[in-house]
Parts: structure tokens; sequence; C-alpha cells
């Protein structure tokens, strides 16, 4: 999962697009990039790192513009060591073209073929946001009158990107000269919203993956970009937008509910929140038809996504609600580490459990998630060693069973705890008492509650459904097979050369 950013503004707009990384910022913690546009001219500097450490005053400086995009990565496709494949990335022709994604192309491969066989156009790393990029120029170039480019021509090469590009991504691309463009897959797995802000200059507008950054900025949220729509935003700050899909669906994804999104967003019209706070109460019904659920004297949530489930759970059944867990405000999320040895060293360092909440006392952990096992595995063993006298674990989502191939890391089958195995031998392998799980029905539901217009959902991890893309037990066996033949690639120092064009070197 990664985050992205678009503005045009009417004062430099490097200051606010770092500000945005910053609220987007739990959205990848693996590299961050800022590029802007002065006229015709393209600034960019990108690394490795959090937003706080990629940047520096002197970064900053060589960033200026009215106009630019900004990317957050959490890596999915490519190497999480490679900071070439921080975003944005670049190309020059034609007219020049920056761009961040947010997503995975599940037919990458094919049209890295294409590009080379087809379009004469080469791709210099693993990345399918480069691919995407290509296939954007690509379009691009046969959209245009001459030199003339118009929103009907970057509409058109919309269309023809739609065309081609399978999976799922939501974009900001700068053109030179031109504005700021972005668009939504035809299925809008990926979120994307549009904000504005009057000011005494005239309208700005703000695009990114959440409204959390729109109104942590001052920005009105406008809309949620529709599936297969294109918004471009000319350097003039007028606003054009256009349906590019023949046939297009919503179907979000909903691990944006569970866990990715920040609870103060809303997505596709519905609250985060107000979603997660649903799935503590459908979690309770569930519950208080187990037997051992009298048995609990306190429900404690695993901080900080299932804390809005855990505090309705705890309610809905009249059980004592404590937390139990302080959170190390400094340590990134488990979940997105790239190694599984890095998750289970970090799970401690996270989280300390207080001994006074847990001794002699049967505790009902909750939640979000359980993907790989290792935290949970880790969280139960903590309670125990605090005293607790009976340890249960709830999940507020559904076991998960399949890989994601749409822009979440987990391609591994054998990766996910829940693949292949029943609910008691994953207890069994947490170490819990007992182990309860929300159903995939009640989950659904509990965003639907929050906005009736929303039926359907990407949720393959649970369900197995994939509805982007002809994705055959053969196209996860490759996936899986490269992800686990991938060599670590080597450091790349400042005086290395650059596989992917970087307009600005890191400033020593």
């Amino acid at each position: 999962m990664c985050g992205i950013l678009g503005a045009v503004s009417r004062t430099p707009v490097n200051q606010l697009l770092y500000d945005g990384l910053l609220l987007l910022q739990h959205r990848g913690q693996d590299a961050a990039g800022i590029a802007t546009a002065m006229g015709k001219t393209f600034n960019m500097y990108k690394a490795n790192g959090l937003v706080r450490d990629v940047f520096r005053t002197r970064n900053m400086r060589a960033l200026p513009g009215y106009s630019g995009i900004a990317h957050v990565r959490y890596p999915t496709a490519g190497s999480a060591g490679n900071s070439e494949e921080a975003q944005p990335f670049y190309v020059n022709a034609p007219f020049g073209i920056m761009l961040a994604h947010n997503g995975n192309l599940t037919n990458s491969e094919q049209l890295k073929d294409e590009m080379f066989r087809r379009d004469r156009r080469h791709i210099n790393t693993d990345s399918d946001s480069e691919v995407l990029l290509n296939v954007l120029a690509n379009e691009l170039q046969a959209a245009a009158d001459g030199v003339t480019l118009d929103p009907p021509a970057i509409f058109e090469a919309v269309r023809g990107l739609h065309r081609r590009a399978e999976g799922a991504y939501a974009c900001v691309a700068e053109i030179a000269g031109a504005g700021i463009l972005a668009f939504r897959d035809p299925h809008g797995i990926r979120p994307l919203c549009l904000g504005q802000a009057e000011t005494d200059d005239g309208v700005e507008y703000l695009i990114a993956s959440e409204s959390v950054a729109l109104e942590g900025l001052g920005y009105r949220l406008m809309r949620d970009v529709a599936p297969g729509e294109a918004v471009f935003i000319d350097l003039h700050g007028e606003l054009h937008s256009a349906q590019c899909a023949e046939n297009w669906s919503l179907n979000p994804c909903i691990f944006e509910y569970v866990y990715f999104a920040r609870p103060d967003s809303i997505i596709d019209g519905a609250s985060v929140y107000a979603a997660r706070l649903r799935m503590g109460e459908y979690l309770a019904e569930r519950l208080a038809k187990e037997v051992w659920r009298g048995d609990i004297d306190v429900v404690m949530p695993i901080p900080d996504t299932s804390r809005p489930a855990a505090m309705q759970l705890a309610m809905r059944l009249g059980i004592t609600y404590r937390e139990g867990f302080l959170k190390n405000r400094y340590v990134g999320r488990t979940f997105i580490m790239p190694g599984q040895s890095v998750r289970k060293k970090t799970v401690r360092q996270k989280l300390n459990a207080m001994s006074v909440e847990f001794k002699g006392k049967n505790v009902l952990l909750v939640d979000d998630s359980i993907v790989r096992g290792t935290t949970s595995r880790e969280i139960v063993q903590m309670a125990r060693d605090s005293g607790a006298n009976k340890v249960y674990f709830a999940s507020a989502a559904p076991p998960v069973r399949y890989p994601n191939v749409y822009g979440i890391d987990m391609p591994t089958r054998g990766e996910l705890i829940a693949h292949g195995r029943t609910d008691e031998e994953i207890r069994q392998a947490i170490g819990a008492d007992a182990l309860i799980y929300q159903t995939i029905e009640d989950m659904k539901q509990s965003v639907t509650d929050v906005n009736p217009a929303l039926r359907s959902f990407e949720a393959s991890c649970f369900d197995g459904v994939y509805i982007a893309g002809n994705i055959t037990p053969s196209y996860l066996d490759r996936i899986e097979s490269a992800r686990l033949a991938t060599p670590v690639p080597p450091v790349i120092d400042e005086d290395s050369p650059r596989n992917q064009m970087n307009l600005q070197f890191p400033i020593r």
C-alpha cells in the first residue's frame, strides 16, 4: 500500500506536499518522494526512509513550484531495498511526465514486453509503476495532436491506459507545462479523493489517497474520484473530469476499512471509524453465542486500529474495557515491515504489556486482523508473561486465507497463518485459549451499514475472489516463485549510477 498526493496551488507547493505526506505516513514507511514543477522544469527528491528523515531544508529549497506530486512507499512489486524504485517516476517523452502510483498491476510482465516489442520503450526497474508511467506516456503520444495537449487528448490517453492495464491503480501525474492528472482503476479498488480550498488568490486543488490529508491541510473534501474517472487540473486552476472506462464499478478494498486507512478518513462515502465500530458490534453478536463469553473479565485492544471495534464490543457485551498494551509510537507498523525476522523483533519493541491489567484475569484480546500470525503469537505470549489467567483472541476481520495481488504485501500463501488451516489449528498456532473470527458477510455489512451505496468490495484475501484481471493458480505460483527467488539488491550509494532517472541527486 502507498500514499499519493497531487496539488495545484497559488503558493509554493513543497511544504504542502511534505505536510500531506506526514498525514499519509501510515500508508508507507519504506521511502518518500516529492516532485514539483516550475514552468516546464521538474524538480524531484526521493529516498528510502520516513518522510521526516528523507527531507532536509536543503532538499525542500530545491523543490520550487506551484504544482507537484508526492508519494510514500510500501513496496508490493519490485524491491523494498532499492531506492531507485522510490517514487515519483519520470519519463521525458512525450512532454515530460512524472507519476506516483498506489496499487499493483497484474499484467505488468505482459505490458513490459509490449512496451519493448510494440511501443519501443525500455523499462529499467522491476517496478510496475514505471510500466504504468510508460503506458500513459505512450497513450499520450498517440492521443496528442502534434505538440498540443488538451484535456480531451489527456482523457483519451487514460482511456487507452484503462484498456491495457489490469489490476488496481490510483495515480497522480504531472505533465510538464500542462498540469496535474489523477485517475483511478475501473474497479475502484484503491482509494483516491479530491479536495478544494478557497484562497484570496483563487481556488486550489489537492488530490490524496485519503480524506484525512485534505482536512488536515485545510481543504474541503469535494468527492471521491470515481472508478475509471480521470481528473485534470490545469496550471490555471481549471478543473476538468471525464469517465474514461467503458465498464466500471465501485469495489473498494475492504482492507482499507479493516486496517490500512486512518480512522478519521472517509473513503468512498464511508467513515472508516464508523465501519470499525460496526465491526465491533457484529463481532459482539457472534461472541455472545459462544459459551466462553461469560468467562471474560476484561476486553483489550491491540493498539491502534482495533481500538474502535474493541470498545464497541466491550460496550455491547457489558464487559470491562482496558488498555493493557502501551504502544511505542516510534516503531513502524509491523504488518508492513519488509521481512519476517524484522517483524518478530519489532513486536516487543512496539508494544509493552502492563502487568497490573493482566494479572489473574481472563483477557479477551481484540485485533483488527490476523495475517501472518507473528504479532498475534507474540502478543498472546506477552499477555501470559504478564500474569493473564486465560487469553482469548478475537479478530474483527475474517481469516486471511488467500494472497492479495492488488497492492497489499501478502502474496505468498505460505506466509498466511490461515491458509490451509482450520480455526482450531490457528488457535493452537498463536497459543490462545480460544479464537473467534468475524464472518466475511458481517465484515462487508459493517461498511455497507455506514454507506448503503457500497454493496461490492475487493475482499480477495478473505474470499479468494479476484475482481480485476485473470488471476489463476499458475499466476499466483509465478509471483510467489519470483518473490521467494528475488535476491537482496546491493545498497546504492549517492555516487552509484541511477537505474531510474532522478531529477535531483541527493545533496551532501
